[in-house]
C-alpha cells in the first residue's frame, strides 16, 4: 500500500516515514509540507492513501482534500491532525476523506486505522464520529421509512456511519460479509450515493 505523508512539520513527516516503512505492506511514496503538494505529490506518484495533517500553510488539509478528490476519487485520505475542530472534521467529511484521526493515538492504531481505509471502509476516531454526528445531523430526525429504507438496510447504515468495517457488520448483525456487500450496494443506489463515506455522511445528516 503507497502511502503519501503530508505535515508541515518535518520532525512529524520524517517519523511516520521511518515508522509506516517499517510496517509490512506499507511504501512511503512520497512527502509534502501542504496540501498544494499533496495534490502534485498525487500527480506524480499515484499513492493509495494520503496521511494528512489539517493546519499547514499555502493550502491546508481540508483544501487539499478537497482538490486531491476532485481529481482523483479512488486516492484516499485520512486527516491525522492534533486538532479536534468542529469545522475542519466536518468539511474534511463533506469533501471526502475516509478518516479523522487523532495524533494522540499509538502508531499500531494509526496503521490499523490505515489497513481498515485500505479495504474501502472510513475511520473516523470515536471522539471525531461524534463530533461529526452533531454537526451534520438535521435538527429533526428523520423516519428511514421515508428514504425507504428497510430496518436491516438502516441497521447497516447506522453502522457505517459508525465507522465500522465490513467484517465488524456482519459480526455484530450476524450475517456474511458478502451480504453486508451487499445490502451496502444496494443502499447506494437507492440513495444515489457514490461510496460509503458519503453513506456515513448522509447518516448523520439525517439520523
Amino acid at each position: 500500500m503507497k502511502v503519501l505523508i503530508v505535515d508541515d512539520d518535518a520532525l512529524i513527516r520524517d517519523g511516520l516515514k521511518v515508522l509506516l516503512e517499517m510496517e509490512e505492506g506499507f511504501e512511503v511514496s512520497g512527502v509534502a509540507a501542504n496540501g498544494r503538494e499533496a495534490y502534485e505529490r498525487c500527480v506524480e506518484n499515484k499513492p493509495d492513501i494520503v496521511l494528512m495533517d489539517v493546519r499547514m500553510p499555502v493550502m491546508d488539509g481540508v483544501l487539499g482534500t478537497k482538490l486531491i478528490k476532485e481529481h482523483y476519487q479512488d486516492i484516499k485520505v485520512v486527516i491525522l491532525t492534533t486538532f479536534k475542530d468542529d469545522e475542519y472534521i466536518a468539511e474534511a467529511a463533506r469533501n471526502g476523506a475516509e478518516g479523522y484521526l487523532l495524533k494522540n493515538q499509538s502508531l499500531d492504531s494509526i496503521v490499523d486505522s490505515l489497513r481498515v481505509v485500505g479495504e474501502g471502509n472510513t475511520v473516523f476516531q470515536k471522539e471525531v464520529a461524534g463530533t461529526l454526528h452533531a454537526i451534520l445531523k438535521g435538527e429533526k430526525k428523520k423516519d428511514p421509512a421515508s428514504f425507504q429504507l428497510t430496518k436491516r438496510e438502516f441497521e447497516v447504515l447506522k453502522l457505517v456511519g459508525e465507522g465500522l468495517s465490513n467484517d465488524e457488520i456482519a459480526q455484530k448483525l450476524f450475517l456474511t460479509p458478502g451480504t453486508v456487500r451487499n445490502y451496502i450496494s444496494n443502499l447506494l443506489v437507492k440513495l444515489n450515493l457514490r461510496d460509503r463515506t458519503q453513506l456515513a455522511i448522509f447518516f448523520h445528516k439525517n439520523f
